[in-house]
């Protein structure tokens, strides 16, 4: 009688111990994304860890994939399923499947069941949801080719102002001071752009961008003034790129070449049949007298013809003895945000 209780003790001390490394294995699947569960030959569950795919563990038991899941969704798990059956050999596979907040991604790892004689009798099978993951992924293509379009963008940018500053120039060393410049001045708008993930840019920060310079200090020669807007990324480049040019064109020829000139810098919100377009006015004053152009150079191409060409942007720059006028409306298509 006691070695029959010695027996006995042992054995309830073994199933005790297994209670509670099989409490410690349910309470880690609990706290994963994953989910274990046994299938028969007929794919009938027989047991599971978790809830899974919107339904409790006892809505989930005795029941089939054909009877808990849409004909579309259960059909791919099935085939991988059925192969492993059939095969015997392990599969995994990336399946989705309908939940109920939409589709979600399933990671499953599909092992045969077999008996003590090594029949395949049934599946074991670990699933790991991965929607997060996919969408992740299926973001950073779109970030990929977002970025892609963009290069392809800004390259044309740059070899167009290589070609028209070429054309402009009468010296490689004149070339290389202007072409380094006008890089630079679109290096500060992508500056702007990228620090908000290339939503846009405020109008205010990319006047700011091309003109610190002459804004700042006690011999300030700039002033500026204007509502808080931000406009689309491909409207920044080119209204930073003809801002450029203005800048300049005043310190060469205009207000800046001067210590008593002074240029200002005005922006508005206009109201019109399309919507809440801006105008810019860009208006010097104090400097030497100007005259027209006989030819236009490279920085007139930029603010009159790129400019409006590629914004559908409203230009006119006049050339008044008493100082450089240029007056910009730029349409509402372009505007992101009036704040």
């Amino acid at each position: 009688y006691r070695q029959l209780q010695e027996q006995v003790d042992a054995q309830a001390w073994e199933l005790n111990l297994l209670r509670a490394r099989f409490a410690r294995y349910e309470t880690a699947l609990r706290g994963s994304q994953v989910t274990v569960y046994t299938q028969d030959r007929d794919l009938r569950y027989t047991s599971i860890s978790n809830p899974m795919l919107g339904r409790a563990i006892e809505d989930i038991l005795g029941r089939t994939d054909a009877e808990i899941l849409s004909p579309e969704a259960g059909a791919a798990m099935i085939a991988v399923k059925r192969a492993v059956l059939a095969s015997g050999e392990a599969k995994r596979a990336e399946v989705p499947l309908e939940d109920a907040p939409g589709i979600r991604w399933h990671d499953l790892h599909i092992e045969p069941l077999r008996n003590e004689v090594g029949d395949v009798v049934g599946l074991t099978c670990a699933s790991v949801d991965v929607t997060e993951r996919k969408e992740g992924e299926a973001h950073l293509r779109l970030l990929l080719r977002e970025l892609t379009h963009r290069s392809k963008n800004l390259l044309a940018v740059i070899q167009a102002m290589a070609r028209q500053t070429a054309r402009h120039t009468g010296s490689v060393e004149t070339f290389l001071t202007q072409f380094g410049a006008r890089l630079q001045a679109l290096a500060a708008s992508h500056d702007l752009l990228i620090r908000e993930s290339w939503y846009g840019a405020s109008l205010g920060e990319l006047v700011r961008s091309q003109l610190g310079v002459y804004l700042d200090g006690q011999a300030a020669q700039v002033s500026i003034e204007g509502p808080a807007i931000a406009i689309k990324p491909e409207a920044a480049q080119n209204l930073g790129l003809a801002l450029h040019e203005l800048a300049v064109n005043a310190a060469k020829y205009g207000a800046l070449s001067v210590p008593a000139g002074r240029v200002v810098i005005t922006w508005n919100r206009l109201e019109n049949v399309d919507g809440s377009a801006v105008e810019l006015d860009w208006r010097e004053k104090l400097g030497p007298k100007v005259k027209a152009r006989r030819r236009k150079g490279f920085g007139s191409m930029v603010i009159e013809r790129n400019l409006a060409r590629a914004l559908d942007a409203t230009v006119e720059l006049e050339f008044d003895p008493d100082g450089l006028h240029c007056h910009i409306v730029i349409p509402a298509n372009q505007i992101l945000a009036l704040r």
